[in-house]
């Protein structure tokens, strides 16, 4: 039987803290949270390579140096709502969970969104939910919202979105512009969002949020 716990260990070990992700939260988040149960079973044994697992129709989970970054610039507090667009099985989701006061996932597949939901609570993420509804339309009910971070490659993100951000909230999304890919951190002030580049990363395209998608609305 494979040892997932040692798995996580050295993925920690192997891929988060060489990328200088040293924060307890961040650390503890992946650690605990059972990565392997938010893959599709055939997939399992993937759960914790150093790259991206693409789950098809333009879904993946990033990977796991992604995220982590993304995490650490973020810095969420344990006071904060957190928007978390297209986490697929909800693994991205769960981790924030763990440093949020309340975390809302976006999937736009009712079946996706069902799974992930069962999957949350089995991981006793009590304080995430997962809302059905288009991915760049984010999930405007429940916000407005101090953090957005985004499980997927980006080229434009719509203004509706970014209206969803507190004014200093902080936004986390992986750029792609040809082969290069750029996650960069914006800061919302005085209601504008001002951009900063963080680091390469690589992740297919959502739909969603392709230049092509925004052209045929």
């Amino acid at each position: 039987m494979t040892d997932f716990a040692a798995r996580r260990r050295t993925m920690v070990d192997t891929q988060i803290r060489p990328s200088d992700v040293t924060k307890f939260p961040i650390i503890d988040a992946m650690l605990t949270v059972p990565r392997e149960s938010f893959v599709p079973d055939a997939q399992r044994e993937a759960a914790y390579v150093e790259g991206v697992i693409e789950l098809g129709n333009d879904r993946c989970i990033l990977e796991p140096r992604t995220l982590a970054k993304m995490l650490d610039a973020l810095n969420i507090s344990n006071d904060e709502m957190v928007l978390d667009i297209a986490p697929a099985l909800g693994y991205s989701t769960a981790v924030a969970a763990r440093m949020a006061q309340l975390v809302v996932g976006v999937e736009e597949n009712e079946t996706l969104a069902s799974e992930a939901q069962i999957l949350l609570t089995e991981a006793e993420a009590d304080n995430a939910i997962v809302h059905v509804g288009p991915l760049d339309q984010g999930a405007v009910e429940h916000g407005p919202y101090d953090v957005i971070m985004i499980q997927g490659g980006v080229e434009q993100v719509p203004d509706g979105l970014l209206d969803q951000l507190k004014d200093h909230g902080r936004i986390a999304c992986l750029f792609v512009e040809g082969e290069l890919g750029t996650v960069r951190i914006g800061r919302k002030s005085a209601g504008r969002v001002n951009w900063r580049d963080a680091f390469n990363a690589s992740a297919p395209v959502l739909e969603s949020f392709s230049i092509e998608c925004a052209f045929s609305l």
